[in-house]
């Protein structure tokens, strides 16, 4: 039934998703979206219930439960960034906006942003520890814990491998290839544009198709 339910929850999730941003931006019901968006987190709550009373209702801990744990800390940890990108391209290819700046790929941003993506992992398994030691509390001495266990330990060494993976673009920074000078998030191909789109949008509407014409450059 756990498992079950996960999936439920993992269908879900892509659902009021796809329903919420549908409606944010081809509707053009902003309110009614962004309604749709706040009702995932009910999706972790339910899952987190079961849980509970599959637990109280006598269930021996397994695999399942630690499943369950892992999979609320994941969407605590990381599920608002991957709202926050689907959200970036929808209002461009939906609502007109610009096309959002892609992830830094050299030096010093790079290595902050892996940096942060591992803070969401870090969350992750904070999150999902707390619950399995609440789980181990609350079956007591009496049942069998040590699944419940191995998730947190496995759930640790997963951080700890993506913080070592992270520490390595701070270490070793990759660099911009030769003749190149490292771009910002405003000059890299996802980014392209929408800046100078943000500041002068009736320059860019003017400008002909392939740049300035030859006549206007001296001008």
């Amino acid at each position: 039934m756990i498992v079950t339910l996960i999936v439920v929850c993992e269908v879900g999730f892509w659902v009021l998703l796809a329903a919420g941003l549908a409606t944010r931006y081809l509707l053009k019901m902003p309110r009614t979206g962004l309604a749709l968006l706040l009702c995932e987190p009910l999706l972790e709550v339910l899952l987190l219930v079961v849980t509970a009373v599959d637990l109280k209702n006598g269930a021996e801990p397994s695999w399942r439960h630690g499943l369950a744990a892992v999979y609320i800390g994941y969407t605590v940890g990381h599920g608002h960034r991957t709202v926050k990108w689907l959200d970036g391209h929808a209002a461009h290819r939906l609502g007109g906006g610009p096309r959002p700046a892609g992830p830094p790929k050299y030096g010093r941003a790079r290595a902050r942003h892996e940096g942060e993506i591992w803070l969401g992992s870090l969350v992750a398994g904070a999150v999902a520890s707390a619950l399995l030691l609440a789980a181990v509390w609350y079956v007591g001495g009496d049942g069998d814990t040590s699944s419940l266990k191995s998730w947190i330990y496995g759930a640790w060494r997963a951080v700890g491998i993506h913080g070592l993976i992270a520490l390595s673009y701070a270490i070793w920074p990759k660099k911009a290839p030769e003749g190149t000078a490292p771009k910002t998030r405003e000059e890299t191909p996802a980014g392209k544009g929408s800046a100078v789109a943000a500041r002068h949008p009736q320059d860019v509407a003017d400008l002909p198709v392939g740049g300035p014409r030859k006549d206007e450059e001296q001008v």
